[in-house]
């Protein structure tokens, strides 16, 4: 229970860390949007676990987080509240999805690779 409770202490942690990097590096003009969901995997990997869960439950919150703090860096023009901007995920830049896709993937991997057998 405690590697557990470690394990979504940090994916939080990290989140925090990674959504606040985001927009420092932004400000210095770098487009690190795999940060966020990427710090999710790291500070997950701080606790380990017996079950494949944790990891997807890391992988789908470094998906949301990063297309959270996508709209709050640049929402659509057309209409900025976040409803509108789920609908047109699809209109997003490929490097933008991209690099939310690389975000969960290391939400996943991290946790992933650290469970118990």
């Amino acid at each position: 229970m405690k590697n557990l409770m470690l394990l979504f202490v940090g994916a939080v942690l990290g989140g925090v860390i990674g959504y606040y990097g985001f927009f420092w590096l932004a400000g210095q003009n770098l487009y690190a949007l795999v940060l966020p969901g990427g710090l999710i995997g790291v500070g997950a990997a701080l606790g380990k676990s017996k079950s494949i869960v944790p990891a997807i439950l890391c992988c789908l919150a470094a998906i949301a987080l990063g297309l959270f703090t996508e709209w709050k860096f640049e929402p659509f023009i057309a209409d900025n509240s976040l409803g509108y901007f789920l609908r047109h995920i699809p209109d997003l830049r490929p490097a933008t999805l991209l690099m939310i896709a690389a975000g969960a993937f290391l939400g996943f991997w991290v946790p992933f690779r650290r469970i118990e057998r």
